[in-house]
């Protein structure tokens, strides 16, 4: 019996030269003129572009969802500019590794050529990590392009930042995938056998990820189908993808925000759409919740004061019926915000309150207005004056409750809408009212 131990050892070269290749990697793009999508950052007169045909490719850091190109454009600019790519994730990599990456790129340096680093993840590096570049950018070793799916501007370093420029990648739209489908049709010999409505929802279900809706072709294309799948056949083999949505991230602050501005802007289908965005990306419905109900408070206010009412009795229902039916409440809540008169005039009288009452500091209030329960009090003038208003004409007697000498501060200003109408009048009325007793 032969020696195992003896037997040469396999020829792994001639193994994955022979292994089946992924759909993705077999359509990897052999030029930048071969990326689908971002024109805006790969035409003549974009940025990339304009930094090429000047021969002054600087550092840079892609901002964009995942499958979008990323790691691909960075490898093709190491082959446009002749530099060898060397491409890492932070999430891998640790302060070892990166002092023997930033050495290699000293020796080839030294031997004349450059090193352009693709740090995939760059954002997960921590302060400490991400000064260690500096250096290392700012004479020449490495030419830095690092890729993000979070906004730069909180996780990166200010120092880096100054160091690069940002470029923002775009989700591909569907006219790319579509262009990406036929690609793939076209390497693989055969079209997708899928009738229109089908193969529209098909590109949808990659949800703009170019590297999803590869995968998804090589499904569909591995089916042993002999007519055109229909819709519903498609839905019945195929789950959608799961909407990119990290409830700590970029997507969570990006969709409060389309639906806070939804329901300022008396939108209730926007503003019942994005809720439903962030419902099915798994958002606690809790935090929609206290985030509505602050929207009644900022937005809407003594315009309708039954609005804050509304939204914490639905709040008090998803307490008590749980998901999916305690959304409902959250739902109706929201169309109520959207269609309630607007008014941000109780937010903006308390900001400007708050201004002054830090900008005056410890002025105690006039004396006339202060409690007199000892002897000593009232030898020192403490309610000296006071006007007890039930015993005034109107039951008003147009005092001043401000520190002496502090110029009367006017800071609520209701708006003509909603309940605030009638609030506007009540405060014209006491201030005509303030002026003719002051004045006498």
């Amino acid at each position: 019996m032969p020696d195992l131990f003896d037997q040469p050892a396999p020829d792994r070269d001639a193994e994955a030269s022979t292994a089946p290749r992924p759909l993705a990697d077999r359509l990897r793009p052999k030029s930048l003129g071969e990326v689908i999508g971002q024109d805006h950052i790969l035409g003549p007169d974009a940025p990339l572009g304009a930094m090429l045909a000047a021969g002054s490719l600087g550092s840079l850091v892609f901002w964009g969802p995942p499958g979008v190109g990323k790691t691909t454009i960075a490898r093709l600019l190491a082959d446009a500019t002749d530099l060898h790519f060397v491409q890492i994730s932070a999430i891998f990599t640790g302060v070892p590794e990166l002092r023997k990456v930033f050495e290699a790129a000293r020796l080839r340096r030294t031997n004349g050529q450059g090193t352009l680093l693709f740090v995939d993840e760059i954002h997960r590096f921590n302060k400490a990590q991400q000064d260690g570049f500096l250096p290392h950018m700012e004479d020449g070793t490495i030419l830095l392009v690092g890729a993000t799916t979070e906004n730069p501007s909180f996780e990166l370093n200010a120092a880096l930042l100054s160091r690069a420029q940002v470029l923002v990648l775009e989700r591909l739209d569907l006219a790319d995938l579509e262009l990406l489908a036929q690609r793939a049709e076209a390497e693989l010999g055969r079209p997708l056998r899928l009738d229109g409505p089908a193969r529209e929802a098909l590109l949808e279900m990659a949800d703009g990820d170019g590297r999803a809706l590869l995968n998804l072709v090589e499904q569909v294309m591995a089916w042993s189908l002999t007519e055109k799948l229909d819709l519903d056949g498609l839905r019945t083999r195929l789950t959608r993808r799961a909407a990119q949505y990290d409830k700590s991230g970029d997507a969570h602050y990006n969709l409060i925000s389309a639906l806070h501005k939804s329901v300022r802007g008396s939108d209730p289908d926007a503003a019942l759409y994005w809720l439903a965005r962030m419902l099915e990306g798994g958002e606690d419905p809790r935090y929609l919740a206290r985030r509505i109900t602050r929207m009644a408070v900022e937005d809407i206010g003594l315009a309708d004061p039954a609005a804050q009412r509304l939204c914490l009795d639905a709040w008090a229902t998803y307490e008590r019926l749980g998901s999916p039916e305690g959304e409902l409440a959250l739902a109706e809540a929201v169309i109520y915000l959207a269609l309630a008169p607007k008014s941000n005039a109780t937010y903006t009288a308390y900001k400007a309150a708050r201004a002054a009452a830090a900008k005056t500091g410890s002025e105690p209030p006039p004396k006339h207005i202060l409690n007199a329960p000892t002897k000593l009090m009232k030898e020192q003038g403490y309610g000296a004056g006071y006007a007890y208003d039930h015993d005034a004409e109107d039951a008003f007697s147009g005092q001043t409750y401000f520190p002496d000498g502090m110029k009367r501060g006017v800071y609520y200003l209701p708006e003509d809408r909603g309940h605030e109408r009638e609030l506007k009048k009540r405060v014209e009325y006491f201030a005509k009212l303030r002026a003719r007793r002051q004045g006498g």
